[in-house]
């Protein structure tokens, strides 16, 4: 079994440059948007260029995670079920876009870094062509695209989309090479899973309707949590007590913004071991989630920022720094 010693110690020195509780202090300390941005580029965040946007600071930084694990892992593909929700995406991307021919940039519409490139997608569904796609995905794009075309319903493509999507991550996740990558597969399948139920709940489905949208997920009880969504939040955090997925009940009850922010948390707890580890691949895997985490409550505070949210509001939807 191979051994990554060279490539952890390279992850060592990167984690270095992670942001930590103190820079996101300073962060929401800013005056203002302007000022936080500057901060992180005087923290090396972007291309060099002064004047870039933030969205292109973000994309520099998801870009540099990415080239840096092509760096270290080749053409391999141990990493792949981290990026296995941007195919996903951009599958359902390239359906609606299809139909509703939009007209916007790519750059806007579709996510770069899956593991296969958006425009495959895209010529797949444009000309119905779905054996081209992966195994997994192939009946998923049928079936949404004949959905949407003969009922216009976007929020049934998306289900059948998303999941898809939660289908694939499970397999995934039983053949994951580390178990770092198995359990960001199963935290993101139960997040997701929650939310569908309860979404679905709101529009008006049965219990069993519910059911049949979920994806099988560790430790929960599908039957349960759908009878439990059709109750509402309160009803599904108290079904939550009782599944090792306890802690993120109390977030539930607030908001979904915070059960999100918990979920987030949770996965963060899970691979901080992985900073002891020096022989896996465990610490790679860990270093990519806590860097999308990271630009995922950077883009947060500047939205916040920019739009004059209170400070308070802003920290509450701040993730755990693995920093």
């Amino acid at each position: 079994m191979k051994d990554y010693i060279y490539e952890v110690a390279r992850i060592r020195v990167m984690e270095n440059g992670l942001l930590n509780k103190a820079d996101f202090d300073q962060l929401l300390a800013a005056p203002d948007y302007e000022a936080a941005l500057a901060y992180l580029k005087d923290k090396g965040w972007g291309s060099g260029e002064q004047s870039g946007s933030a969205e292109a600071m973000l994309k520099a930084e998801e870009d540099a995670t990415w080239t840096l694990m092509q760096e270290l892992l080749g053409e391999g593909r141990e990493l792949d079920i981290l990026r296995l929700g941007r195919d996903y995406h951009n599958l359902k991307a390239a359906i609606k876009d299809l139909y509703a021919a939009s007209g916007l940039p790519e750059d806007r519409l579709y996510q770069e870094g899956g593991t296969l490139p958006y425009r495959e997608i895209i010529q797949a569904v444009t000309e119905k062509s779905f054996h081209k796609l992966p195994p997994a995905m192939q009946e998923a794009a049928a079936q949404a695209t004949q959905v949407l075309s003969q009922t216009g319903d976007g929020q049934l493509c998306d289900n059948i989309i998303d999941k898809a999507a939660l289908n694939a991550l499970r397999e995934a996740m039983e053949e994951a090479p580390d178990p770092v990558l198995a359990a960001f597969a199963a935290t993101t399948v139960v997040n997701a899973d929650i939310r569908m139920a309860l979404r679905a709940a709101t529009a008006g489905k049965s219990a069993p309707e519910i059911r049949d949208m979920l994806a099988e997920a560790p430790d929960l009880n599908l039957n349960l949590l759908a009878e439990a969504a059709v109750s509402g939040k309160a009803s599904v955090a108290e079904y939550l007590k009782t599944t090792p997925y306890e802690s993120l009940a109390g977030a539930l009850s607030r908001s979904m913004s915070a059960f999100e922010c918990a979920c987030d948390d949770l996965m963060t707890e899970r691979i901080r071991p992985q900073k002891s580890e020096v022989l896996s691949l465990g610490p790679l895997a860990a270093y990519v989630i806590a860097r999308e985490t990271e630009i995922k409550s950077v883009r947060l505070l500047l939205t916040g920022l920019q739009n004059n949210l209170p400070r308070e509001m802003i920290q509450e939807s701040l993730r755990v720094c693995y920093g």
